[in-house]
């Protein structure tokens, strides 16, 4: 119970501001081009990458809100057939996108 409620009051303290996601995901290594493909064609989804390292496929995706975020999580990405594993990392300041500079709060 006590981490459903962690969930509402996060959902309520963003819910309002726009949400980066950077999510790397874990993929069996012969499905790694459809997955690519598939994910592509997810509408937040604005950059996906295949990768070397520790990670097979890295996306960067934009939201309206932190509900938006929880909704692709739980709903698009975790259907997507060959992943395996995924973390999702939520950007807390941009500094430079897309080749523009951004001032410093």
């Amino acid at each position: 119970m006590q981490h459903k409620e962690k969930g509402s009051t996060l959902s309520s303290c963003r819910n309002d501001e726009e949400v980066t996601a950077i999510i790397t995901l874990k993929v069996d290594n012969r499905d790694a081009d459809g997955v690519c493909e598939c994910v592509s064609l997810l509408e937040p989804v604005a950059d996906v990458f295949l990768v070397t390292g520790d990670t097979d496929i890295v996306i960067k995706a934009k939201f309206l809100n932190y509900t938006q975020l929880k909704r692709f999580l739980v709903e698009e990405l975790s259907i997507v057939r060959g992943v395996k594993d995924t973390k999702t990392l939520m950007a807390v300041a941009t500094f430079k996108e897309k080749g523009v500079v951004r001032p410093a709060l």
